[in-house]
């Protein structure tokens, strides 16, 4: 498998991540994951312990599908904010992450499936 990133020099160069991803080999794709611990608990009451959960989560749940964080081609992450400080919170636990240079989007959003969720994230991978 290889993942060839990219940034596009006539584009706004991207914090961190890049801005496109070629692979060849087998797609992953995660379900979401979610701050939860193996018991269905809510782990972390803020945006950075529950985005390092959710990070943690989302590694096992690649590693169930064979992937690496190198594999990881890209990823969106969702977090319940009205301001830009919330989502840059949830950002700088990512952009230091091993997920930090897949392409990415990061999204406010007003509501998380679960009560007190404040942070989602999902992945694709590409393997052999």
């Amino acid at each position: 498998m290889t993942v060839e990133r990219r940034t596009v020099d006539s584009l706004f160069e991207p914090p961190g991540y890049a801005h496109v991803a070629i692979a060849s080999g087998r797609a992953v794709f995660t379900a979401g994951a979610v701050p939860l611990n193996d018991a269905g608990q809510l782990v972390g009451e803020g945006v950075r312990e529950q985005t390092r959960q959710v990070i943690e989560n989302l590694l096992a749940q690649l590693a169930a599908g064979g992937a690496q964080p190198d594999d990881v081609v890209k990823t969106t992450v969702y977090v319940v904010a009205d301001e830009r400080a919330t989502l840059t919170e949830a950002w700088d636990v990512v952009r230091t992450s091993a997920l930090a240079g897949a392409p990415s989007t990061l999204l406010g959003v007003a509501a998380l499936g679960y009560d007190g969720q404040l942070v989602e994230i999902e992945a694709v991978a590409v393997v052999d």
